[in-house]
Parts: C-alpha cells; sequence; structure tokens
C-alpha cells in the first residue's frame, strides 16, 4: 500500500513563495550585471588617432604638450583650442568629451624617433605613472561583484533563513522577546518562597488567565498591567514566571532596555511586533523587566518630545489602551525605580495594580534558604533559623549567593556536608568581603584594634544603641576591620536618641584614636561620612533639630545610577543652609564628645578588649561579655547582624 500522500498546507506553500526572493530583484541585478559589463568591455576606446596624423599636427606646430603614460601604449597630445578647427568633425567632439586630450596608440613606433620629431618641433613632453589597462576593468568587475553579493547577503538569504519571509531590516526590528511555553514553564508558586501579599494579589492574574469567562460573565475586567516593586535580587522576574506556570499560558520576557537603539522607530517597531505576536499567543503573560528603562518621565529627553526613548513609551501607552476586553494578554512590569516612571503608565487602564515586593523577613529569610539548601547536604550543626535571623536585609538572591558560597567552602576542604562554619565564613565573605592576604606590623595592627574596639564599647555601653555582635581586625574588602552590631528587625519607629547614638557609635573608633594616640588617622573617612550624611538627615529630613523646627528642606542627594551626589536646585535661603550646615556639625561635635566620655571613663575595659581582639583577631558577642561583662542592654530574640566599619 503506497504511502498516503502529504496534504497541500496553503499556508507553508504561502510562507514559502515569500521566503523566495521576488522576479523584481532578479531583473534589477541582472540589468546591473549588463551594464557594468558593457561599462567595463563594451565601450569604444576614446580619442584614438592616427599616428600619421599625428605627426602631421606636431610638424604643423598644433600640438602643445605631450604625455605619456607609463606601463600603457598610450600617449596624450594637447591641442590649442584654435587646432579644433583644423580637423573633422568626429575628432572635435572626441577632444571636447576630454578636454583637449587625444590618446594614441603608439604601435610599433620607435620612441626614438617619436623623443626626436618632439624635440625637433620644440614640444614638452613628460612621463605620468598610471594604472594597467586590464586593471581598471578588473578593479570595476570586482566592485560589482561586492555590491551584488551584498544585495544578495541583506536581502536574498534572510529570506531562506526566515520561514516567514522578510528582509535583514525586517527581522532588526522584530521584538527580541523571548517566548516560554507552558510547556516549559515549571515554576509555580510553590518555587516562591515568602511573597504571602505578593501572591496573594497575583492570585488572581492567574484565576483570570485560566477562567476569563468567570469574570467577563459579571462585567468584570482584569487589569490590564500589573507593576512589581521592590529592590533588587528580592524575587519580581521570580514572581512573574510563576503566575505564568500557575496559569499554564506562553510567557514572553523582554528587559526595557531592549527596546533602545541606535536608530529612530526601531523601539516603537520591536514594541508594535511583541503585542502583536502576544495578542496571538492569547491568553499569554508579557514580562517587561526594569521597565524604567524605557517608561522614565517625558520631556527630560535630550530630544524633547520626539527622541527614541519616548516613542517607544509612546507605543508602549497606545498598545496597552489598545486591548480589548476579550483579550487575554496580561502585562506585568518590574522596576526598582517607580518615582521616576510617567505618571500616565500608571494610570487605570495601564499599570492600575501595584505590587510591593520587599526585602523578607527573618521567616521569609529562612523559607528561602530552605528553598535553596533543599539540593545541598547540610550538617547537624546548621540552624537555618539561626542563619536567617542574622542575615537581616538580605534579598532572595543574596539569600543564594551565600548558600552557594557556604557550598563552595566546603568543596574546598573537601568535606561531604556544609556545616556551620562554612556557613559562618561565607557570610563573612558576603557581608565584609573577602579576606586580604596582607600582613600588618604590629603598630598596624594595634591602631587597628583600638579603633574597632572604640566601636565596640561605645555600643555597649551606649543607651539606645545596638550592642556589637562581632568585632574582627582581619582585613576584609576595602576595610582593615569590621565591628557588626545586633539590630532588632521588628523594630520600626526610631526616635532622636536612636540616631544620636548611631551618631556616637560612628565616632567610637575616632574617639579611641584621639584618647590613645593624641591624634587622628585616614582610615576614619568613611565613619565620618557615614555619620555626616546621617546628621544631615536628621536636619533636612527629618525635622530633628530645633533651631530649624519641622521643616524639611530640598539637598543635594546621591543619583542612583551615577553613584555619586548631585546638587538640586535648594529652596532655602543662604541663611538657612549656613544655619544646617551649624546644626549638623554641632550633632557631630556632641556625638564624638559623648563617645570619647564613655571610651574615658572605661578606659581599663578598652585596654582588655584591645589585647583579647589582638589574640584572637576575631570576636563574637560571647567573647564580647566575657570581657567587657553582662550588657544591660541585650538586643532582642529577633535580631539580626549589621555591619559598620
Amino acid at each position: 500500500m503506497p504511502p498516503p500522500r502529504e496534504q497541500p498546507n496553503p499556508s507553508r506553500n504561502r510562507r514559502r513563495q515569500e521566503a523566495m526572493p521576488g522576479g523584481w530583484l532578479w531583473i534589477v541585478m541582472l540589468l546591473l550585471l549588463g551594464v557594468v559589463m558593457y561599462i567595463t568591455f563594451g565601450m569604444p576606446s576614446h580619442g584614438v588617432m592616427d599616428y600619421s596624423d599625428f605627426v602631421k599636427l606636431v610638424k604643423a606646430k598644433k600640438v602643445a604638450k605631450v604625455t605619456f603614460s607609463e606601463g600603457a601604449a598610450t600617449l596624450v597630445a594637447e591641442f590649442d583650442p584654435k587646432v579644433e578647427e583644423t580637423l573633422d568633425e568626429a575628432t572635435k567632439k572626441q577632444i571636447r568629451a576630454h578636454k583637449s586630450e587625444v590618446l594614441l596608440w603608439k604601435g610599433d613606433i620607435e620612441s626614438g624617433k617619436l623623443s626626436e620629431l618632439l624635440d625637433a618641433n620644440q614640444i614638452p613632453r613628460k612621463t605620468e605613472r598610471q594604472m594597467s589597462a586590464l586593471l581598471v576593468p578588473v578593479l570595476t568587475f570586482l566592485f560589482t561583484l561586492l555590491i551584488i553579493g551584498a544585495i544578495i547577503f541583506f536581502l536574498i538569504l534572510p529570506r531562506f533563513r526566515d520561514p516567514l519571509g522578510g528582509s535583514f531590516l525586517s527581522s532588526y526590528i522584530r521584538s527580541p522577546a523571548k517566548r516560554y511555553d507552558k510547556t516549559k514553564m515549571r515554576t509555580t508558586f510553590d518555587d516562591v518562597a515568602d511573597m504571602t501579599n505578593a501572591k496573594s494579589e497575583l492570585q488572581e492574574i492567574v484565576e483570570f488567565l485560566k477562567t476569563p469567562e468567570k469574570f467577563q460573565k459579571l462585567g468584570a475586567q482584569i487589569p490590564k498591567g500589573v507593576l512589581l516593586i521592590g529592590p533588587p535580587g528580592t524575587g519580581k522576574t521570580l514572581l512573574a514566571r510563576a503566575v505564568a506556570g500557575e496559569a499554564g499560558v506562553p510567557f514572553f520576557s523582554i528587559s526595557g532596555s531592549e527596546f533602545i537603539q541606535m536608530f529612530v522607530g526601531v523601539g516603537a517597531s520591536r514594541v508594535r511586533d511583541m503585542f502583536k505576536t502576544a495578542k496571538e499567543s492569547a491568553p499569554c503573560l508579557v514580562f517587561i523587566d526594569e521597565i524604567d528603562a524605557v517608561g522614565r518621565m517625558r520631556g527630560a529627553g535630550v530630544g524633547g518630545g520626539s527622541d527614541e526613548r519616548e516613542q517607544t513609551l509612546n507605543q508602549i501607552l497606545s498598545e496597552m489602551d489598545g486591548f480589548q476586553p476579550n483579550e487575554s494578554v496580561i502585562v506585568i512590569a518590574a522596576t526598582n525605580r517607580p518615582d521616576v516612571l510617567d505618571s500616565a503608565l500608571l494610570r487605570p487602564g495601564r499599570f492600575d495594580r501595584h505590587v510591593t515586593v520587599d526585602r523578607p523577613t527573618w521567616q521569609g529569610r529562612m523559607e528561602i534558604l530552605k528553598v535553596h539548601t533543599r539540593n545541598k547536604p547540610l550538617g547537624d550543626d546548621v540552624n537555618l533559623e539561626e542563619i536567617a535571623r542574622k542575615m537581616i536585609g538580605m534579598t532572595g538572591a543574596d539569600l543564594r549567593n551565600l548558600a552557594n558560597e557556604a557550598a563552595l567552602v566546603a568543596s574546598r576542604e573537601s568535606k561531604s556536608r556544609i556545616e556551620r562554619k562554612d556557613f559562618e565564613n561565607a557570610a563573612d565573605r558576603v557581608l565584609m568581603g573577602p579576606k586580604r592576604e596582607e600582613v600588618l606590623t604590629e603598630d598596624d595592627k594595634r591602631r587597628t584594634a583600638y579603633h574597632e574596639s572604640g566601636h565596640a564599647l561605645v555600643g555597649w555601653y551606649m543607651p539606645h544603641a545596638d550592642p556589637p555582635q562581632k568585632v574582627t581586625i582581619v582585613p576584609r574588602g576595602r576595610a582593615g576591620g569590621v565591628t557588626m552590631f545586633a539590630m532588632n528587625e521588628d523594630r520600626v519607629h526610631h526616635g532622636l536618641d536612636f540616631f544620636k547614638a548611631r551618631l556616637a557609635v560612628a565616632m567610637g573608633g575616632r574617639a579611641a584614636e584621639r584618647l590613645m594616640f593624641a591624634q587622628t588617622f585616614a582610615g576614619v573617612e568613611e565613619d565620618l561620612k557615614q555619620a555626616t550624611r546621617l546628621a544631615r538627615y536628621m536636619v533636612t529630613h527629618w525635622g530633628m533639630s530645633d533651631k530649624l523646627g519641622p521643616m524639611s528642606f530640598r539637598v543635594g542627594e546621591e543619583h542612583v545610577f551615577l553613584g555619586k551626589e548631585i546638587q538640586e536646585p535648594r529652596d532655602f535661603s543662604e541663611e538657612t543652609a549656613r544655619l544646617i550646615d551649624e546644626e549638623v556639625r554641632n550633632l557631630l561635635l556632641e556625638a564624638d564628645d559623648k563617645a570619647f566620655t564613655i571610651i574615658d571613663e572605661h578606659r581599663a575595659e578598652l585596654e582588655r578588649l584591645v589585647e583579647e581582639l589582638l589574640q584572637k583577631e576575631e570576636l563574637l558577642h560571647e567573647d564580647l561579655e566575657a570581657v567587657l561583662g553582662s550588657n544591660q542592654k541585650e538586643a532582642d530574640p529577633e535580631t539580626a547582624v549589621k555591619a559598620a566599619t
């Protein structure tokens, strides 16, 4: 029995026809090749004159100058304009066409006789080096082949590579969004630890993508766009993938920066192509990461309202407005800069639902650690709850990095399991940086020990200050030593006493140096920078100055992208600026005096702490308690570690 014949597929045949180059293109290429061949080989030579005629013109004193072409059997005779009257009409046309220059074939003429002829008639001559007569047509032919090859590469080959047809330019303006089909989307809410509030907000999106008729029969319209807001590394992309995995729909992922190109209009074309593809694949999910790269407020660009970024944003706004109620296309975007987004992007009908993805609590960190260590063998002494309580401020990406660093530390020592000590070493590396292989002199180690002990001593005895959790004089990263403090994560409201205590702790290292060495060292730069920034915020943002009162002032702030301070236009007078500087200075002087007083009162404890630190190089909270005694300001059980250099 013969195999069944394949049924014709009109759609595939149409795409195949579109992929073949058009007949007009072949005609243009053949005409171009014919013109070049005619110019190269078929055009007659110009200015060919019989040698006997040339001799007569020379003897008649009608030739002004002769130029020999080296490498070719030709010479050029320049005629006086009056010569045209004595020549025939064909020769006149040749002279006019070639600016009175006529090519003469030398043939078998002996150059000696020609030279004698020219000398006898006092006709000047010179020799010019020119390309070979065959080289010019060869180069012309090769240049033509180059043009034809470029046409084939850019206009024909992309059509064979692209099953849907299209040229090189059409492939360039096509959306670079990556598509993940529902068979490949295996991420679900079970893979997203913590984020209870965010997952509950997005559960409605999942229900709509699964059963849209449930909402449409009641006239309800699901939000067209969802904006995920949170610091970097909190899991915004993972959450978007989990929504697509739960709903079982295709997932299109693209970064905001991929829309912007050097050619004007490419970004808008890519937006149109992406949303067209998404509508054809509905129901589906479109995820735009780092949307602030393209969604910034309009009017601030270099080209006013016509630059490439703003055209791309306008196209996104237009496409999101064009969704019909029956088009199950949900757009999810992520950003950590919601303050710079255009207001039209945030209005109802576009990204009208905002979901905050914040840093996890210690319970969330413990759940995240469980996810990232489920395929790692852990030792019996590893307590994930204890690790989670200490790693305050860490995001999901930080915790994944911590678990990976602990596995790397254990593998370097050829261990079969990851132990508690490995997590501690990994935490030190992540929080404080890697150890520096640096040999310090005894004097440098002692000065560093006094500096770090000053921080720890003020934190130990200063009311309202966070107690020290770990002190080390091992050089890590850019710091010669580090003091880490236990901080109550559940405390939300912080008052004036708390911030004054933090200023005093920051000044503790400088105060110890002043007390013991009667001078300060350059290592206090980072302490002074942090203390000055905190004091200025206390005065200008939080109204913690009696002289200025409850007022907030706009001052220079650190630019997120440039990493440096930018000066914004001030909204206060020079007198107020002088008063702000005075209040900041008074706060810092008060903190410095308070730190110096505490260290002076506990000088004996400072000496014992320095000697212990020089011996062990690293002291934990229990070591500090053994040296300094019981701390009456013991931190809550739910504490975490914060580094302060």
